[in-house]
C-alpha cells in the first residue's frame, strides 16, 4: 500500500498504527529477546547449550561488532521500529486534512491525535531501550557520553544513512519530550486494550523508569504520586485502576490481561515472536516443552536468605529438574495447546511501586514510612501472613534492617527477585555502574570495561560515516 493511500481511511490508519507495535514487540527486540538479554548478561541464569543463535555470547561477554545474533539484529529491529513509527508520523501529518471529512467521522482528528501519542509513546520506548545496551549510563558524567543516532524523520530511502550519535542526554530529553507529549493526549483507558496498547498510565509508568535510570529520583516520585495511592492499598486512582493482583502466579499463568500489567505485547499461534525468540524456548526446561536454554544459577539470587524457599514465586514461578531450577514464569511451551503464547511483559505496576520506593529512600531517607510500606506490599503478596493477626515473616520492618542490609538494599534485592526473567537486570546494573557479576567459568565484568556496553554493529558502521564505536 503506497503512503498516500496508507491514510484514506479509518480502517487504513488503524492498520498503521497496529503495525508499530507489531515492529516494536518484534522477537529480535521488545518480543522476547531484550527481556532475556537483560537478564542473561548478569548472573542470575546459567547458559545450557553454548548456542551463539540464543545469547551464548551475551551471557560469555564474548560480543564483537559482528556478533549476528544480537548485537546486531537488536539494533536493526530497535532502529526499523523506530522508523516505522517516524513514517506513520510523517503520513499522518501530511494526510491530515483528509481527516476532517468523509469516510472519516467528525471526531477522527482527535482520534489522530491520540494515535500520535501511542506513537511517540513507542519512540520512547524504543530508544530508551536501546540505550541500555549500547551507550553508557546517564549516570556517567550526566549523560555526556556518546549515545544513539537520534533519527526523528522518516526513511524511504539509503539517502540519509550518515547520522552523528547525539550524546545519552539528548536522547533522554527527546525520550521525556516524546513521553511529556503522549501522557497529555493519550486517552485515560485505551478501548482496544489497557494492557497491549498505550494510554496515560503506561506513558506515566514509564516515565518512573526513564527518571529512576538518570536517577532524577524526585521526578521518580512525582511521576509516580499521579498513579499510586499515598498509602495501601496502593492503587491508582485516575485512568486505568492498576493495582498488584492477590496472587502473582495469576499474572503469568492466568489473566495475562490483568490492572497489574501495565504493558506487554501479546502473541497468538498465527502471530508468533519466531523461532529461538520465544521466553518459555529460553527459560523452560524441554521436559516442560522449552528448549532448556537458561537454568537459573543456584549461586545467584536463589542462594540469598531472604528469597525464602516458601515465597510463591520460588514455589510457583520456579520449576526443578533433576535438581536443577528453571524459570517457569512462561509456561506455554511447545507442548501447550497454544505453544510461545505467553505475553512479553514489558511494565508492571509492581515496578512503579518499586521505583517510588527506591526514589523515596534516596530524597527522604531510609526511615520513609511510605518506601517501607510500598516495599512490603510487593514483598507480602508473595509472602502473605498466615492469618490476619500474625505478621508475615517476610515483612520487613526498620529491625530488619543494617548496615550490611539497609533498606535500600532490600528494595534492589525485592526488584531482582520480583522481576526475574523480566529483563530489568540489566537495566538496573547499568543505572548503579554496578559490576556486572561474575557467573560459572565468566568473570565479571567493571563498569570501567569496554564490554560493558555493547559494541555498535558493524553494520551500523559500515554504513553510516559519521556513528563512533563505542
Amino acid at each position: 500500500m503506497n503512503s498516500a493511500a496508507a491514510f484514506d481511511t479509518p480502517s487504513r490508519v488503524l492498520l498503521q498504527v497496529n503495525n508499530m507495535y507489531d515492529y516494536v514487540k518484534a522477537g529480535n527486540f521488545l518480543g522476547g529477546r531484550y527481556q532475556v538479554y537483560g537478564d542473561i548478561r548478569a548472573n542470575d541464569f546459567l547458559n545450557r547449550t553454548s548456542n551463539l543463535v540464543t545469547g551464548a555470547a551475551v551471557w560469555q561477554h564474548t560480543l564483537t561488532e559482528s556478533s549476528q545474533n544480537d548485537v546486531i539484529s537488536m539494533w536493526g529491529a530497535g532502529y526499523a521500529a523506530i522508523n516505522q513509527i517516524n513514517v506513520f508520523l510523517a503520513g499522518a501529518e501530511a494526510n491530515a486534512a483528509k481527516f476532517t471529512a468523509a469516510p472519516f467521522p467528525s471526531d477522527f482528528a482527535a482520534t489522530v491525535t491520540a494515535y500520535t501519542a501511542e506513537a511517540r509513546f513507542l519512540r520512547a520506548l524504543s530508544y530508551y531501550s536501546l540505550l541500555q545496551f549500547y551507550a553508557r549510563p546517564y549516570t556517567d558524567n550526566n549523560g555526556s557520553k556518546p549515545g544513539l543516532p537520534l533519527r526523528l524523520g522518516a526513511e524511504l530511502d539509503l539517502g540519509n544513512n550518515d547520522l552523528a550519535r547525539a550524546t545519552v542526554a539528548q536522547v533522554y530529553d527527546q525520550i521525556l519530550t516524546d513521553l511529556k507529549f503522549a501522557e497529555d493526549n493519550l486517552p485515560l483507558t485505551n478501548s482496544a486494550s489497557n494492557v497491549t496498547r498505550a494510554h496515560r498510565n503506561t506513558a506515566i509508568a514509564l516515565k518512573t523508569r526513564v527518571y529512576l535510570s538518570m536517577a532524577r529520583y524526585g521526578d521518580v516520585v512525582t511521576e509516580a504520586n499521579k498513579i499510586v495511592s499515598a498509602t495501601a492499598p496502593f492503587r491508582a486512582t485516575t485512568g486505568v485502576a492498576h493495582a498488584l493482583q492477590p496472587s502473582i502466579t495469576t499474572v503469568f499463568v492466568g489473566n495475562q490481561a490483568s490492572t497489574e500489567s501495565i504493558l506487554s505485547f501479546p502473541f497468538t499461534t498465527q502471530d508468533g515472536p519466531g523461532t529461538q525468540n520465544q521466553l518459555a524456548y529460553y527459560y523452560l526446561p524441554s521436559s516442560q516443552g522449552g528448549n532448556g536454554e537458561y537454568s537459573l544459577n543456584a549461586n545467584g539470587v536463589l542462594s540469598d536468605p531472604h528469597f525464602l524457599a516458601t515465597d510463591e514465586r520460588n514455589v510457583n514461578l520456579i520449576t526443578r529438574v533433576s535438581n536443577v531450577p528453571y524459570l517457569r514464569k512462561y509456561q506455554n511451551g511447545a507442548t501447550s495447546p497454544a505453544p510461545y503464547t505467553d505475553n512479553a511483559p514489558v511494565m508492571r505496576y509492581s515496578e512503579v511501586l518499586l521505583n517510588l520506593a527506591e526514589a523515596l529512600v534516596r530524597t527522604e531517607g531510609a526511615g520513609s514510612t511510605r518506601a517501607l510500606a510500598l516495599l512490603n506490599a510487593v514483598r507480602v503478596r508473595s509472602n502473605p501472613a498466615p492469618n490476619a493477626t500474625t505478621p508475615s515473616p517476610a515483612e520487613y520492618n526498620a529491625a530488619s534492617f543494617s548496615a550490611m542490609f539497609s533498606i535500600l538494599d532490600a528494595i534492589l534485592l525485592e526488584r531482582r527477585i520480583e522481576f526475574l526473567g523480566e529483563g530489568l537486570r540489566n537495566n538496573d546494573l547499568m543505572r548503579l555502574q554496578l559490576p556486572i557479576p561474575a557467573k560459572s567459568t565468566v568473570g565479571a565484568v567493571l563498569p570501567t570495561a569496554t564490554l560493558y556496553v555493547w559494541p555498535i554493529p558493524a553494520t551500523e558502521l559500515a554504513t553510516n560515516t559519521l556513528i563512533t564505536r563505542n
